[in-house]
């Protein structure tokens, strides 16, 4: 209890940001180093961080353009690609915990976190429903850490209840704690396809 701040292997967390009907690897041009990576290499990718010691990863999709829409239905499809890259990640290491972040930012064509109405502002409440369903259809994928990003008000309540109604009452829910308004957020948007979507201020 009164030790110094000790900062190891074991408190690291390594992000991987997945490209869906990718063969290989991508470079991410505002992320110098950085790649997203198809199915088909993500398991020598994960082996080589299980390798080193690190016991987590938390993983970033970017879907296909045809498959987004104003509502982000998309991520409510219990076979996406990012349960099915979850699935395979805990075939192949069963010990890894696997965080995945629960917004709808990858699955809208407005690039938004939430559902829009018809004045185009997010409607909070809406989004908490399809939010909800996310996070479920992401627990029942093999997901230990849900990781909310989207900011909408009530979320952790309505997805922590969704949960423990199924029984999934192990997963647990990773805080972001407090965001910011960023320029820092640019290469992340990048990354995960969202960037060029965007209009207006999040």
């Amino acid at each position: 209890m009164v030790a110094e701040v000790n900062l190891s292997i074991d408190d690291l967390i390594q992000p991987i940001f997945i490209k869906e009907n990718l063969s290989g690897t991508e470079d991410i041009d505002s992320m110098p180093d950085i790649k997203r990576f198809g199915l088909d290499v993500l398991n020598k990718e994960i082996d080589e961080i299980v390798s080193l010691g690190i016991k987590a990863v938390a993983v970033f999709p970017v879907i296909e353009e045809s498959k987004k829409d104003a509502a982000g239905l998309e991520a409510l499809n219990e076979n996406n690609f990012l349960t099915q890259a979850v699935k395979q990640i805990k075939q192949a290491h069963p010990e890894l915990i696997v965080i995945v972040d629960v917004a709808l930012d990858p699955y809208t064509t407005h690039g938004h976190d939430g559902v829009l109405d018809d004045h185009g502002d997010v409607d909070n409440d809406a989004s908490l429903l399809t939010l909800k369903e996310q996070a479920l259809v992401l627990a029942k994928a093999g997901a230990d850490v849900i990781a909310p990003s989207d900011m909408m008000d009530g979320r952790i309540k309505k997805i922590r209840e969704a949960l423990d109604k199924e029984k999934l009452h192990d997963v647990q829910i990773l805080s972001y704690a407090i965001k910011f308004a960023s320029s820092y957020y640019g290469p992340f948007r990048d990354a995960i396809g969202s960037k060029n979507l965007l209009k207006g201020d999040k």
